[in-house]
């Protein structure tokens, strides 16, 4: 199965955290990689890899640098990984072993969340399609995030991947602003009839900052996690913070204009 498969992964000043990535994609005869004008040390990096095939595209949308990396893929399968991911050996050895299957069109995995090497108990991120035929996918945008579809049947995977994130904090932050933005508009500008439950909550502009905090530290469990786990509620919280600060905002002008 290896030799069907190769990996794709979107790049920007991500040299914090690619060399755990790329360790553990060594089996990989090529790796495509999109770099969105990195000017830290992640080319460098990339460069030590043998296997990796760098293309530079400056980024408009997530959805947009997905397609057009699959446009640069040869193989029948593309897995499809951010640069703050770290496959566990459990997967790598499932995916090697996959028997052929001409009925499945795609693979789920399930992730764990890590605070600076430390495993979080729990986590509001969901598993993702991240192993499927290429020919049978397309990205579109969602918010500030990507979802690909994928036409035929999805698999789950029993290894995890581990999410791991050491950019530094302002970079987060920042980025977190931009984020903000874009969900706002994905949350305002659609018909509410047609978001989920939980999109219809975040629209409200006052609920989610609460109820994610609290779902974060007791449903989940990350309040027995100690700091890390302190950490990563903090972050969740402020992230629908700043969204539902964009959505009213954003409400108080319509009705100023």
């Amino acid at each position: 199965m290896f030799d069907r498969i190769t990996p794709m992964i979107i790049t920007y000043n991500e040299a914090p955290n690619i060399k755990r990535i790329f360790d553990k994609l060594s089996w990989a005869r090529r790796i495509v990689v999109v770099d969105s004008g990195s000017t830290d040390e992640t080319l460098a990096i990339l460069k030590t890899y043998s296997q990796v095939d760098v293309i530079s595209r400056p980024f408009v949308e997530f959805a947009d640098q997905c397609n057009f990396g699959l446009a640069n893929i040869k193989t029948d399968w593309a897995l499809s990984l951010d640069a703050d991911y770290e496959l566990s050996e459990e997967l790598i050895s499932e995916i090697q072993n996959l028997p052929p299957c001409d009925a499945i069109a795609g693979y789920r995995a399930r992730f764990v969340y890590r605070i600076y090497g430390r495993p979080l108990r729990g986590t509001l991120y969901p598993p993702r399609t991240v192993l499927y035929r290429k020919d049978n996918a397309r990205y579109h945008n969602e918010g500030h995030g990507h979802r690909v579809s994928i036409e035929g049947d999805i698999a789950q995977l029993r290894g995890v991947i581990f999410h791991d994130d050491r950019k530094p904090l302002a970079r987060w932050v920042s980025s977190q602003q931009r984020y903000a933005r874009e969900e706002a508009s994905y949350l305002l500008e659609g018909t509410m009839a047609n978001l989920p439950l939980i999109d219809k909550i975040r629209a409200m502009g006052w609920p989610a900052p609460i109820l994610v905090l609290l779902y974060t530290l007791f449903a989940k469990g990350c309040i027995l996690d100690g700091w890390a786990g302190w950490h990563y509620a903090l972050q969740r919280l402020l992230a629908e913070v700043l969204t539902a600060l964009e959505v009213v905002d954003r409400r108080f002008r319509k009705k100023s204009n």
